[in-house]
């Protein structure tokens, strides 16, 4: 069994990686059986990218969140952490109502939104959530949680205008002009591009 996705319907390019960036390409996750996780991702509707069976042994299976520019890989031999070990895997919405009743609608049990006590990133597991949506359905402040069949939690966080400086370079890689960050404080900038 090996198929690569060479559709360029539902695929999308990005520009090339330039000098001095590094982009998050891809997220192992842990699983323990195969084929069960790649037909819940499927059903989840991410593009199926990659599968491979490369060696006795040894698969890989890559999708993709639509629109996302960051895979998951899973398969047999690509990881020696235990199934369902990830946890806060985060996937950005629009809407987290919205996203929500997708997901449930295609059968996954997802969590109600919740935010956190003290208003910001969420703590692990279950500690310090709050019922409901942060106040005035905050950017960056409301999560819904569910998992995998092994157990990967998954975030959903809703966020409909994102912070000044979160994107660099002329385009987001969808050809959308934006401005560039302002490099004049850590806040404006993600890790490791901060210049004083």
């Amino acid at each position: 069994m090996s198929t690569v996705q060479a559709t360029t319907e539902s695929a999308t390019g990005s520009p090339p990686v330039k000098t001095g960036e590094m982009r998050l390409e891809v997220v192992v996750v842990p699983v323990s059986d195969v084929d069960r996780a790649k037909g819940f991702y499927e059903m989840l509707g991410w593009r199926l990218d990659a599968d491979l069976a490369v060696d006795d042994g040894y698969r890989v299976v890559q999708l993709t969140p639509p629109g996302s520019g960051c895979s998951i890989i899973f398969g047999q031999g690509v990881t020696s952490a235990p199934p369902g070990s990830s946890e806060g895997l985060q996937l950005s919405v629009y809407d987290i109502d919205e996203a929500r009743a997708d997901l449930i609608g295609r059968g996954v049990d997802v969590s109600e939104p919740f935010h956190d006590v003290t208003g910001v990133f969420h703590h692990a597991a279950t500690k310090g959530r709050a019922s409901g949506p942060a106040p005035g359905h905050a950017d960056y402040g409301s999560f819904a949680a569910f998992s995998d069949p092994d157990g990967n939690g998954w975030l959903l966080q809703e966020i409909k205008t994102r912070l000044p400086g979160r994107l660099i370079g002329d385009t987001d890689g969808h050809g959308v002009p934006v401005r560039e960050r302002s490099r004049s404080s850590p806040e404006a900038c993600g890790p490791g591009t901060w210049q004083a």
